[in-house]
Order: structure tokens, then C-alpha cells, then sequence
């Protein structure tokens, strides 16, 4: 089952965590293939994520692996097979691969914890805000351009009130929540936006205040998505050139190591309200 166009997060992360179960079992990519009985060439692929493998072929690996967590292992086989045509699909030729892909990302998260110092974190922006946000992109954008962002970024917040409600924390510095390039009334909607949403019962939103000394350095926004099984947490960073995934086990650790210390920091969530309307009050 060939990998047609370029592979998905999904399927390079399944090649990525075949991978890691091979090596740990101390085989090489000639003896793992030997496993399944396929040519080395194929493997490679596999573990690459540009080759599709089927089930029974996921838990022959296993089993040759010597891996016996039976949930790690049927999740792995849940990310086989060919991927379902989703909302994000439609946007494939109207944004860039990067982009698309961090819906999936988002809507494959049992839940998610977000930290940024900045800017709104995007599941809880209003449409003028995250519109100001795109109109001021470098390179510029043409106006169609823009209201196609615009419209993904709204539909991407659909994960928020699925059901079951996937839980989600919102770690925002008052820096972002001062940040006022959107304009006065824009950004008076926003912080609004962020109160509502917090009263809901799977969004939590928490306000870290100037001069907390602890603040670790976080400069780019943080999303860390907890998966089906610890092993397949994914953290993504939000840098210039796109997002970067990272799901090794010391890259994960160290992340859930800095959120707790921005949670440490912020405000209490009826604290936090309370402080994101005064600052509403004040624009």
C-alpha cells in the first residue's frame, strides 16, 4: 500500500515510532524487514512514513520487536491504512502543506496544553483578530489570502466543542494580552473571547502577569497534544518557517517540564478572568 504525494504527520510519526521499536530491540533495517518478509529498500520507506504497512503487518513488527504494550501497539495499528478525506483536505490548494497539517495534528490530540507570550493562542482567536494577525504577515498577503487563513483558523477551533469536549489549557502572558496591534476595539472582542471560553468547562485559560521572576524562557508559541498513549505525545513549536513536531522521549519531558513551571506562574482561572477584564476595562 504505497504512501501517494508527500506523507502526512500521521504517517511519518507511525515510520518514526516503528523505527524507534526496531532499534531498541537492537535490529538492524535488514533484520526488521526480514521480520515481515519484505526487501530492506521497503522498510526504509516504511519507517519514513512514504510507505504504507498494514495492520497485521504492525503487529507482526511487534511481535518480532519483542513490544508487548498492547495499547501502544493498537495505536500504532489505528494510525494505519488509508487516511479519511477531512474538512482540512479542502484547503490543500488554498494553503500551504504545513499549514493543513496542523489541523490534523490538532483534531488527532486527546488533549492539548498551549503557552504563548505574544499572540492569542489560535484555537481562541476571534475572526478580526486572527485576521489582523494575517494582514500583517511578511511576505504581505492578498486580501483573498488573508479571509482563506482566517477561515481555517475558525474551523480549526471545531475540536474545542466536539464530543466528548477535548480538554484544553491556554497559557497566555500578559504581554499577549496587552499586545495591541489588532486595534482598541478588536482586541477589547478578543480578550472578551478568551473570558467566554474559559467558562467553559474543557477550556482552561491562565494568565501569567508581569514580574513573575520564575517565567521560564518561552519564546515561540508551545502546543503539546497529548495522544492515545504516552508514547505518542507530540509537542509542535511555532517558529517562522512553519511548525517544527518533536516527539522524542527527552524533548516531550523537558516540554511538560516548562509548561508546569507557566502554570506555576499564572494566575488561578478565576484569578485569571478577573485580570484579563481589567485589562479589557483599560484598552
Amino acid at each position: 500500500m504505497p504512501v501517494t504525494g508527500a506523507p502526512t504527520l500521521r504517517q511519518r510519526r507511525l515510520g518514526a515510532e516503528l523505527r524507534k521499536l526496531r532499534e531498541r530491540a537492537g535490529l538492524s533495517s535488514t533484520a526488521g524487514a526480514a521480520i515481515i518478509g519484505i526487501q530492506q529498500a521497503r522498510m526504509s520507506m516504511i519507517e519514513a512514513g512514504r510507505h504504507g504497512v498494514s495492520v497485521d503487518r504492525v503487529h507482526a513488527m511487534a511481535r518480532g520487536y519483542s513490544c508487548d504494550d498492547a495499547d501502544f501497539i493498537d495505536a500504532l495499528a489505528a494510525m494505519t491504512g488509508r487516511r479519511e478525506r477531512n474538512w482540512w483536505d479542502e484547503y490543500r490548494e488554498l494553503l500551504s502543506a504545513a499549514a493543513v497539517e496542523f489541523a490534523e495534528f490538532e483534531h488527532a490530540a486527546v488533549s492539548m496544553r498551549v503557552a504563548v507570550v505574544t499572540s492569542m493562542p489560535g484555537l481562541l482567536q476571534t475572526p478580526d483578530y486572527a485576521r489582523s494577525t494575517f494582514k500583517k504577515s511578511s511576505p504581505t498577503l492578498r486580501a483573498h489570502e488573508v479571509e482563506h487563513r482566517v477561515s481555517f483558523r475558525m474551523k480549526r477551533q471545531a475540536v474545542l466543542f466536539r464530543d466528548p469536549p477535548m480538554p484544553y489549557t491556554a497559557i497566555v502572558h500578559e504581554a499577549a494580552l496587552r499586545m495591541g496591534y489588532a486595534g482598541p476595539e478588536a482586541s477589547r472582542e478578543q480578550l472578551h473571547q478568551l473570558i467566554e471560553m474559559s467558562e467553559l468547562d474543557n477550556v482552561t485559560v491562565l494568565a501569567i502577569p508581569f514580574g513573575q521572576d520564575d517565567f521560564p524562557r518561552a519564546g515561540q508559541p508551545i502546543t503539546y497534544a497529548v495522544g492515545p498513549v504516552p508514547q505518542l505525545d507530540t509537542v509542535a513549536l511555532d517558529t517562522d518557517h512553519g511548525s517544527e513536531y518533536l516527539f522524542a522521549e527527552a524533548q516531550l519531558a523537558r516540554y511538560r517540564a516548562v509548561l508546569d513551571r507557566l502554570e506555576d506562574c499564572a494566575l488561578p482561572s478565576g484569578k485569571s478572568r478577573d485580570f484579563i477584564r481589567r485589562i479589557a476595562k483599560n484598552i
